[in-house]
C-alpha cells in the first residue's frame, strides 16, 4: 500500500472527520473509497466520451428518423 499526503480545507477535514465517526471508520478509509468513487466516475466518463468520438470518427451517427423518433418520446405535442 502507497502513502500520500494531501492538503485540505478545514471544513472538508471536519466533514471528513465527522463522516468517519459516525460509520466508526477511519479518515483513512473514507478518503480512500472517496478517492476509488471519484476514479471510477471519471475513468468511465471518458471511457463514454472516448467511445462516442470513435463512432463519430467512423461516421456512426443517428440519422433524421431515428432523432426524430426519440424526440417525439419526449416532446408533447400540442393539445
Amino acid at each position: 500500500m502507497n502513502a500520500i499526503t494531501i492538503r485540505i480545507s478545514d471544513d472538508t477535514a471536519d466533514r471528513l472527520d465527522q463522516l468517519a465517526r459516525k460509520l466508526d471508520r477511519s479518515q483513512s478509509t473514507m478518503a480512500e473509497q472517496a478517492i476509488e468513487d471519484f476514479l471510477a466516475r471519471e475513468e468511465w466518463q471518458i471511457a463514454e466520451i472516448e467511445a462516442g468520438l470513435a463512432e463519430a470518427d467512423a461516421g456512426d451517427f443517428a440519422t433524421a428518423e431515428e432523432v426524430a423518433a426519440v424526440a417525439a418520446k419526449y416532446i408533447k405535442r400540442g393539445s
